[in-house]
């Protein structure tokens, strides 16, 4: 039973292992390591699941769950990127860009026009 857990986390590791920032593979490992930490406990504590099938099952979920999100960070992984390519409003003085995602128009800072 621990050994298909353990190759499926190892999957996800290397799987999150294909970027050259770094970010997605720090953000994995961080993920895993805190996964493992809560899984041990939580089968330390629940006595139907051992430390170390815990620690699997919780560094698979975290390995994943952090390799998404530094993914996202680095606006892969289905993350959004706005345009923010600036037009200048003469009358106004002041800059603002189009969100193609929401179909708005917004200010330089973020607000909308």
């Amino acid at each position: 039973m621990l050994k298909p857990v353990i190759a499926i986390a190892g999957a996800g590791l290397l799987a999150a292992a294909c970027t050259s920032t770094g970010h997605t593979e720090r953000s994995a490992l961080g993920g895993a390591a805190l996964g493992a930490l809560g899984g041990a406990a939580i089968g330390a504590i629940s006595g139907d699941v051992g430390v170390g099938a815990g620690a699997a099952v919780g560094a698979a979920v975290g390995g994943t769950v952090g390799a998404v999100k530094g993914c996202r960070d680095e606006g892969g992984c289905g993350a959004a990127s706005p345009n923010r390519r600036q037009y200048y409003d003469e009358r106004a003085g002041r800059y603002y860009y189009y969100d193609p995602s929401s179909g708005r128009y917004y200010w330089e800072n973020g607000s909308p026009r």
